[in-house]
């Protein structure tokens, strides 16, 4: 199950696992978790057990069925190092992103703790981007263990943003994306938390990207911060995003 995304920082989506149990209050408005129920409600034969964690064998090899490159977001509908993913799967799919050079993988995880336990045990190809989600200062010690894998481009999202962050901790760390909930009961976002990020992002070097304001209408309240858009990306990327073919 790989398609076209509108997510602003990548090009497509590859989820070779579907499905995901909540850890933080990151987690509470899910996206993923709405989407399943839909796609489960229009009989996709994918979501038949809705957002329990699936795993989708038949899906790991897809990426290599694809010529042009192309920067592709692993499973926007779950999380790689939850518990129900079995440390031998999560190796089968590093081996295709290893030996699909052509393509650059992103990685999002709040499992920072899996992470950093099986790191050691998975072989970490130069294009593959490896990030985790701090929502808010209590889940900081994600940034700490995923500083301490030997990802060779490290980064963060602050999406939902829903408190501030003001002392990330961002030596070694080379993308920051911020973005505010949005949807049915988002919480807000404060532009002090925002502003206080992308300072601390130009102190240390660290790519700024700013995805959007969100809340109920997020195609309301757009994506332009202090009069202009931010759209940095990793200077150490394999293949430069503006070069993604479809």
């Amino acid at each position: 199950m790989a398609t076209k995304t509108s997510i602003e920082w990548t090009e497509m989506t590859w989820n070779p696992v579907t499905g995901c149990i909540k850890v933080s209050q990151g987690c509470k408005n899910c996206y993923a978790e709405k989407m399943a129920k839909r796609l489960k409600a229009m009989g996709c034969s994918r979501y038949d057990s809705g957002f329990q964690p699936t795993l989708h064998v038949d899906l790991v090899d897809t990426p290599r069925k694809w010529k042009k490159p192309r920067t592709v977001f692993v499973n926007s509908m779950s999380d790689l190092f939850q518990e129900a993913v079995p440390l031998e799967f999560i190796q089968r799919v590093f081996a295709t992103m290893r030996e699909t050079p052509q393509h650059t993988y992103q990685i999002l995880t709040k499992r920072s703790e899996r992470l950093t336990e099986i790191a050691p045990l998975l072989e970490w190809p130069e294009n593959v981007w490896m990030g985790v989600s701090v929502e808010d200062a209590r889940v900081m010690h994600r940034v700490n263990d995923l500083a301490h894998t030997p990802a060779k481009v490290k980064f963060i999202s602050c999406e939902p943003l829903i408190g501030p962050l003001d002392n990330l901790p961002l030596q070694g760390i080379d993308w920051v994306i911020v973005g505010g909930e949005s949807g049915r009961g988002a919480r807000p976002m404060e532009e002090t938390w925002v502003q206080s990020i992308r300072l601390q992002c130009r102190r240390t070097g660290a790519a700024f990207f700013f995805k959007q304001w969100g809340g109920v209408r997020k195609d309301m309240t757009g994506r332009t911060l202090n009069g202009r858009t931010y759209d940095a990306m990793p200077k150490r990327s394999v293949i430069p995003i503006a070069q993604v073919s479809g």
